[in-house]
């Protein structure tokens, strides 16, 4: 039998490191201009890891912010789900170190791998948890440092990506609110289009694995940005199908960060609206599962984001993996 019970979000928070780099600090690393990034990709500057900071650190950070605006204290908190594909080691899980360092004192934990639709993958699980009762606040992180496994050499990754995270907190919510419909895809097939090779137990760091530059992120970009575009529009159309909408009766999509020629491949294919659309690529770059909820964030900060408005949430990675939801706040 379907839960009656209703989930949403009820808090957001984010957390950047200090370092900014912009494309003109780019062009000092590695062939390329900022005119050529902007064209690309749509990316004018991001956010990278420096000194002490971690992917932890700014879990926590994000993590203490929701919690704040959620009023709600460390302990009321049943679930910490971090969804990463970059946490701080192979072992403990990202999301024990942060509960660790809240004293979420009653929380499971444990850290979800679904490349940048991890958010999107964390949002489903953390829904089921809690209507089954199993949760009644759920901790959810989307994170990534991808800095550390990028090839700086490589100007065609190296461009792309920052790192940051977000945070929210799910509850039940009153009828009528919350998620709508989600749905998630993964065709591992496809896992050879976006990659890095070594770190895991298949291939451990050997002087080989770093002379062969094989712990840094290896794309087909041409690809995976052809897969993008299908798998946004479809996923989309298919979450609004389920909930009998149009996609004139969104007030906003938030897709992942990726790129912005995807984005407005996909938008003008759905045919939404510049307004309806919402975008931080062009100062973060992809942030992977950080992406969207660091978006979200921004959004209701900036009181884009009323009561009643109808979003869509939609997201492709690694895996390669896809998925959307859909949302009433």
């Amino acid at each position: 039998m379907q839960s009656a019970t209703a989930v949403g979000i009820v808090s957001t928070g984010k957390a950047l490191p200090v370092s900014r780099v912009t494309n003109f600090d780019l062009e000092n690393i590695v062939d390329t201009s900022d005119k050529w990034i902007r064209e690309r990709t749509g990316i004018e500057e991001r956010y990278i890891l420096s000194n002490d900071e971690t992917n932890s650190k700014l879990s926590l950070t994000a993590s203490k912010i929701a919690l704040d605006k959620a009023g709600l204290k460390p302990k009321d908190i049943d679930l910490i789900i971090v969804a990463t594909v970059t946490p701080d080691m192979i072992f403990p899980s990202t999301a024990c170190l942060i509960q660790s360092e809240l004293n979420a004192c009653n929380a499971a934990a444990f850290d979800l791998a679904a490349g940048c639709t991890g958010f999107l993958y964390g949002l489903n699980v953390a829904e089921q948890y809690i209507k089954t009762g199993a949760a009644k606040n759920v901790l959810l992180v989307g994170a990534d440092t991808l800095s550390p496994v990028i090839d700086w050499q490589d100007r065609n990754t190296c461009v792309l990506f920052g790192d940051g995270a977000g945070a929210v907190i799910l509850s039940e919510v009153e009828r009528g609110r919350g998620l709508m419909a989600s749905k998630l895809f993964s065709d591992g097939s496809k896992a050879g289009l976006l990659y890095v090779p070594a770190g895991g137990s298949r291939a451990p760091a050997t002087v080989r694995t770093v002379e062969e530059r094989m712990h840094y992120i290896k794309m087909n970009g041409p690809e995976v940005f052809k897969f993008a575009v299908t798998v946004m529009i479809d996923s989309t159309k298919e979450i609004l199908n389920l909930c009998e909408k149009k996609p004139e009766d969104l007030d906003y999509l938030i897709p992942h960060q990726a790129n912005v020629r995807i984005i407005n491949a996909a938008s003008k294919r759905l045919r939404l609206k510049p307004e309806q659309v919402l975008l931080n690529i062009q100062r973060y770059g992809n942030m992977s599962s950080a992406s969207i909820p660091v978006v979200l964030d921004e959004a209701v900060e900036e009181g884009k984001i009323k009561p009643g408005n109808l979003i869509a949430l939609v997201s492709f990675g690694a895996g390669l993996t896809w998925g959307a939801a859909l949302l009433k706040w």
